[in-house]
């Protein structure tokens, strides 16, 4: 019997639903997750009777918890950098996608979670989701377009906040600040979501592709802060910082950064 792979997809009327499928390690992502879920897109992209998608998480407790970090310290410090710019280039065809792509938000949305999820054209969230980039705790920044889409989406100085202190918020201060559009009950984030998108997928497919192209134009060029943001990911990867965060992070531990 094979095992179940890590990117599930599913459709009906039109809409395409991928779900991160590693419940036993809160959806994180991996090399894997990240190549299946381009794969899905493309196939969304390409296949006409698919009209929008929406990427949630499996199970109750997390959409994704933010990138799996198990394997960071027996990888060269180049490895950060080559992370990085894999996360963006996916993370971008989201965003860029000509066909609407929401994140149902289900639980715990951390990390490479909470870039995932702001990549996607917008967001609802279940009441127990928590919000977060965290990177801060480990000795490293974001590095999946966080420091680009979070100010665009909550304001710098609440994106400046929340990188700094890598604090959690819940759905509520998600929903207030403008980082989630709804706020729903765990058992109906996906019938609502699937509802939100019926009726945007009534609408003209050109008018919404030319939406999403016209909507990302307005927040200029970005490829001068990915290419900042990879590359002061990749420094930090090989940083004692990032060791002593990852480290102390596996061993369930306070981190002492010096």
């Amino acid at each position: 019997m094979n095992p179940t792979p890590p990117v599930i997809t599913s459709s009906a009327d039109g809409i395409m639903i991928i779900t991160i499928n590693r419940p036993e390690k809160l959806n994180a992502l991996n090399n894997e997750v990240l190549e299946l879920l381009e794969v899905a897109l493309d196939e969304l992209a390409k296949n006409n009777d698919l009209r929008a998608a929406i990427i949630t998480g499996a199970g109750e407790k997390s959409f994704v918890a933010g990138a799996d970090i198990a394997g960071f310290l027996q990888s060269p410090p180049t490895t950060g950098y080559q992370l990085a710019k894999k996360g963006q280039t996916i993370f971008s065809k989201i965003e860029h996608h000509s066909k609407p792509i929401i994140a149902a938000v289900n639980g715990f949305a951390l990390g490479g979670g909470c870039e995932l999820a702001m990549s996607c054209h917008f967001r609802l969230a279940s009441e127990n989701a928590r919000f977060g980039q965290p990177e801060i705790n480990l000795g490293l920044i974001p590095g999946y377009g966080g420091t680009q889409r979070l100010p665009r989406l909550v304001g710098k100085g609440k994106a400046m906040e929340m990188m700094m202190t890598g604090e959690h918020i819940t759905s509520e201060e998600a929903f207030r600040i403008g980082l989630v559009n709804q706020i729903c009950k765990q058992e109906e984030l996906i019938e609502i979501a699937t509802l939100k998108l019926k009726l945007i997928i009534s609408k003209p497919s050109m008018g919404l592709k030319n939406i999403i192209s016209a909507a990302n134009a307005s927040d200029g060029e970005p490829s001068n802060g990915f290419e900042t943001e990879a590359t002061l990911f990749g420094e930090s990867f090989a940083s004692d910082e990032m060791k002593e965060g990852v480290t102390a992070f596996l061993e369930k531990r306070k981190p002492s950064f010096k």
